[in-house]
């Protein structure tokens, strides 16, 4: 297997992953917030972020730096544009999560805010459908390469 492909294969398994992640946490594990109570809310929220970031946190870097050498790497076949288009969706993720999510969660952490859970839940979108997008792109790129 050549190099190329052993990035594009990273980076689709990273990105599904993330996929599947984001969907769990949108629909089912946000939702479930509002319903802790204020007497474990805190220390529930502090471990949700500390948890969260062993699972998340690897696997998003995994996904940004595959994306990127994709396009030092590239497969015959793969258009260009695609393989930036992945990448600029990765980076309306991370700058979504970083200037959007870990704001509201820093907030959250301090105990119970309506605002800030409400902005949580609905600025997700954001990420679920910027990683959607991503799904579907690196499923066509790898769909792209099999033989015909």
């Amino acid at each position: 297997m050549n190099w190329s492909l052993t990035i594009l294969l990273a980076n689709v398994a990273s990105t599904l992953f993330l996929v599947g992640l984001i969907w769990m946490v949108q629909i089912v594990h946000y939702p479930l917030f509002d319903d802790v109570g204020d007497t474990n809310y805190t220390r529930y929220q502090k471990r949700h972020q500390n948890n969260i970031t062993y699972i998340v946190g690897p696997v998003m870097l995994i996904e940004i730096a595959t994306a990127i050498l994709l396009a030092f790497y590239p497969i015959d076949g793969l258009s260009r544009s695609v393989i930036y288009l992945g990448i600029g969706l990765v980076v309306l993720i991370w700058l979504s999560t970083a200037f959007i999510q870990v704001p509201c969660h820093e907030k959250l952490v301090k105990g119970f805010d309506p605002d800030a859970y409400k902005r949580l839940v609905q600025s997700n979108w954001i990420r679920t459908v910027a990683w959607t997008a991503r799904g579907v792109i690196v499923t066509w790129m790898l769909v792209r390469l099999l033989p015909k």
